[in-house]
């Protein structure tokens, strides 16, 4: 399978040259071998037991390699870490180390390698990395706080949407015919819950159970729902379902092998909106997950549509459409050093779905709509965010599964299609 360009590839590189040792985190198959192996040098691949047995016995062999080393799967040896914090100590030039793992590990370094190690997230293809067009319009110019003029076209419609939400963004997942897509992601799961889980120390015994509390969570994405509901939701008739505990300890499992992919509540370190609420958004670190946990295709996600076949606001596409703009706007964030997160008032009476929040602590507004156009009250919520922040928004946006990027005249809002939202 031919190698596709990533947003992070230049700016890998970029670190490369001024750091010593990169952590690439992210779940099983989002393609971090295939991008840290084009920069490496030297490879040691740490699923394997001889390399295991190698790196236990000689623990000074990474520093006789050249360099860049890329360790793969540095949670199966988990002492390795360590290796590499002693080597960046003995010899701290740019460009030294790649760590890859899909997972972070139970039994953990003795040290966090902070000031020596620095971590970067890979997350699944955003929409603009899979050949559907050329963005027009950049995350980077948005953050800028000029304001830019707005230009470009998609014909991308909601059904195409729908098909890349269930598609999704693994590399080789998405070269998968649509026939054989549900049998892929079983595996993937099946793969997951039968080997990865165990390897962290967490057994599951009951793997149906889990799936079900998955298939849960699932059902939660783009919400702020509370884990006793999700729990509750996942064996509604099950007086024998697994205690709270065990769902939590399932949770935590799932976050450090990157599954679950929450979006956190928004700080506001200035303290300028008043009170809001600290709960993170639910999603899976793949939209295509949710949708396969919860048996819904590319047709039935827009089944429940208005009469002109489009999806009606609250659908499932509406939450699965916000978790694959979510996941777009994380890579380029990534990339543009940029946090993201949500907004929600504690009452609910207000809520901006993505803030993309600059190192000087000024922020982007993201509205995300799953129809093609926007309502009156589709902007009443960002307006409200520039009238309490001021000169420290520095755009608002509105993403939607419309044909054309543009601003409003009224109120220079920006209204781009998802197609067209780039790094």
């Amino acid at each position: 399978m031919d190698y596709v360009p990533r947003l992070l590839d230049p700016y890998l590189a970029d670190m490369l040259t001024a750091l010593p040792a990169i952590a690439i985190d992210g779940a099983k198959g989002v393609g971090k071998t295939a991008t840290a192996s084009r920069l490496a040098k030297s490879v040691i691949e740490l699923d394997s037991a001889a390399e295991i047995q190698a790196s236990r016995e000689d623990p000074s062999r990474i520093r006789r390699l050249d360099r860049p080393v890329l360790i793969d799967e540095w949670q199966y040896y988990p002492p390795i870490w360590d290796h590499v914090r002693r080597a960046v100590d003995a010899n701290p030039a740019p460009g030294g180390y790649l760590l890859t793992g899909s997972a972070v590990p139970g039994e953990s370094p003795k040290h966090s390698g902070a000031g020596r190690i620095v971590h970067v997230r890979m997350r699944p293809f955003s929409l603009a990395e899979r050949g559907l067009g050329a963005p027009t319009v950049s995350l980077a110019g948005l953050l800028s706080g000029e304001r830019p003029d707005l230009a470009g076209s998609t014909a991308l419609t909601a059904a195409d949407y729908a098909a890349e939400i269930t598609r999704g963004g693994l590399p080789a997942l998405r070269a998968v015919p649509e026939r054989f897509r549900r049998a892929a992601w079983d595996g993937y799961l099946d793969e997951v819950l039968n080997r990865d889980l165990p390897e962290l120390g967490r057994p599951v015994r009951r793997r149906e159970t889990l799936r079900a509390w998955l298939r849960s969570y699932a059902g939660a994405t783009s919400t702020v729902a509370n884990y006793t509901d999700i729990l509750d939701n996942a064996a509604p008739q099950d007086a024998d379902k697994p205690a709270k505990a065990t769902a939590l300890a399932w949770r935590e499992a799932l976050l450090r092998m990157w599954l679950l992919d929450p979006l956190p509540a928004w700080d506001d370190p200035q303290h300028l909106v008043g009170r809001l609420a600290t709960t993170a958004k639910h999603h899976l670190a793949d939209p295509a997950l949710a949708a396969h946990l919860l048996g819904v295709t590319e047709g039935s996600l827009l089944l429940k549509a208005n009469p002109d076949g489009r999806p009606r606001p609250g659908t499932l596409f509406g939450a699965l459409f916000e978790s694959l703009v979510a996941l777009s706007v994380r890579v380029s964030a990534e990339v543009a050093g940029c946090s993201v997160s949500h907004l929600r008032s504690r009452n609910g009476d207000h809520e901006v779905d993505l803030l993309v929040t600059r190192p000087d602590g000024k922020v982007l507004a993201i509205e995300v709509k799953s129809a093609p156009e926007i309502a009156p009250g589709d902007v009443s919520d960002l307006r409200w965010l520039a009238g309490v922040l001021g000169d420290g928004l520095l755009d608002a946006v509105i993403v939607t599964t419309g044909p054309a990027a543009f601003r409003r005249g009224e109120d220079g809002i920006a209204v781009v299609p998802a197609a067209l939202l780039g790094p």
